[in-house]
């Protein structure tokens, strides 16, 4: 078989060249610990602050600090937990989305079990949160909001600047953004939507994997997670990534000057896709405008999702179901059951997530699988 179409870039995308050979570069030369205080270790710590340097600029965050960790899920676990213990005298309330990212969505639930209250905020049928229900649901307790920018499953795109423009008026609730979808796809305006805190992930955007990053704003303090030395600016002990880091700010800077390209191409993509969905009558979309440009979700209901996805792989397209921390959970999608799809539609969700090799060939090809694995599967309905 050739080799495979990879749809699946949500869960993992492949570095780009540069970065890959940064990394091995970077890795062979500069292997002494950033905390020793020999000169081999003075230089690769200053790779790292050079590093930190050039994605705060690629970013556009003139204050604040940029944090690296191991990736996604340590930074939303550092930004919600960290915040929240260190505030807690301000008060015990969190108000988040009943969407969120499982690394967020596990967070706050081992805060409700240190006696921490939590808001989970229900979506509209396209899959957004509402403004007006976060002011509705901040009390004189509430410490924290954490809203997603992008949804890992479904793509829509929630109102960050607006829920960031609400809460200046609460200098007291910190705004964290988990920014791992959006990060390299969509403008981000850290400093001027209000943003206390933002996590990413660099191998969702050729970067490489180990590598996440925290912004946290000029003034925010942050209980740190682990135990042990003073690394990370005091946030997070542990030896630095070093060559996962400079590679990984070299990603940064690729995803960055190449976004707006990338925007109008994978909208191109997504379009089209989703304008095939929306007319065959087993499949059902999931999650309306605005979306991000890179993602599509649909549901054959009645169908368990890793039979398309192994049929799809049988013809040589690769996607996914979810989530791939939740991809092996067998339960209906708390995401679709949140935007009101039924039990079996919410259990057969199928995500298409694009990268910077797709065209409209790509999709084509895609198109004729999902047709072929539909008239084989039509038999199976009423038995599954």
């Amino acid at each position: 078989m050739q080799n495979p179409i990879y749809f699946d870039h949500c869960a993992s995308t492949p570095p780009y060249e540069e970065v890959a050979r940064t990394a091995m570069e970077v890795m062979l030369k500069a292997y002494a610990n950033p905390s020793s205080l020999h000169g081999p270790g003075a230089e690769a710590a200053k790779l790292i602050e050079r590093a930190r340097t050039q994605l705060a600029a690629k970013l556009g965050t003139s204050k604040g600090t940029w944090l690296f960790t191991s990736g996604g899920t340590e930074s939303n676990n550092l930004a919600i937990k960290g915040s929240a213990r260190y505030y807690r005298e301000r008060g015990r309330h969190i108000v988040t989305t009943g969407i969120e990212h499982s690394s967020v969505i596990e967070a706050v639930r081992q805060l409700e079990g240190e006696g921490y209250k939590v808001t989970y905020l229900p979506v509209s049928r396209s899959g957004h949160a509402s403004v007006e229900d976060i002011r509705s649901a901040l009390t004189r307790e509430t410490v924290l909001v954490s809203v997603m920018h992008v949804n890992n499953e479904i793509g829509t795109v929630q109102p960050i600047r607006e829920i960031g423009e609400l809460l200046r008026g609460y200098p007291k609730v910190l705004f964290h953004v988990d920014a791992v979808q959006s990060l390299g796809k969509l403008p981000i305006d850290v400093e001027g939507w209000g943003i206390d805190l933002l996590s990413g992930s660099a191998h969702k955007f050729g970067g490489t994997r180990g590598v996440g990053f925290l912004y946290v704003r000029d003034g925010v303090h942050l209980q740190p997670l682990s135990s042990g030395g003073s690394h990370e600016k005091g946030f997070r002990a542990g030896t630095e990534n070093v060559p996962g880091i400079v590679a990984s700010a070299k990603a940064v800077r690729l995803a960055i000057e190449g976004m707006t390209l990338r925007e109008h191409k994978m909208i191109v993509l997504r379009d089209k896709l989703k304008a095939f969905i929306e007319a065959v009558p087993e499949l059902t979309l999931n999650g309306s405008e605005p979306l991000a440009p890179h993602i599509v979700n649909f549901s054959y209901a009645g169908m368990k999702p890793e039979v398309i996805v192994h049929s799809l792989e049988q013809r040589g397209i690769i996607v996914s179901t979810r989530s791939a921390c939740s991809s092996k959970d067998n339960k209906p999608s708390r995401v679709l059951l949140a935007i009101g799809a039924s039990g079996q539609a919410a259990a057969g969700g199928v995500r298409i997530s694009f990268g910077d090799e797709h065209d409209e060939k790509h999709v084509d090809v895609l198109i004729t699988a999902i047709k072929e694995v539909i008239e084989q599967l039509k038999p199976l309905e009423r038995s599954t």
